[in-house]
């Protein structure tokens, strides 16, 4: 494995959408602070993932790693499914 393989970023996030074909929307959740009122808060970013294998469900724990661009919004890529929907 390569310096640039082993350096990607990774996230973890829950499918929210698997309509598409071989890709799926992953939301990832982060705690941060507010800066004037120090509430803790929740940000949501969506990202739009690589399912090649059309393996991912909708509520799907995933990691998701970075890879060089696959369309328009696509720059992720599911790495593994951490623990499937109920």
């Amino acid at each position: 494995m390569s310096e640039k393989a082993k350096s990607r970023k990774t996230k973890i996030g829950v499918v929210t959408s698997d309509k598409m074909d071989k890709s799926v929307v992953v939301r990832t959740t982060r705690l941060m602070k507010h800066k004037l009122y120090g509430k803790i808060v929740r940000r949501n970013v969506k990202y739009m993932a690589d399912d090649p294998n059309n393996e991912c469900r909708i509520g799907d724990r995933v990691l998701i790693e970075e890879c060089r661009p696959l369309s328009k919004r696509k720059r992720w890529r599911v790495r593994q499914i951490i623990e499937r929907a109920v």
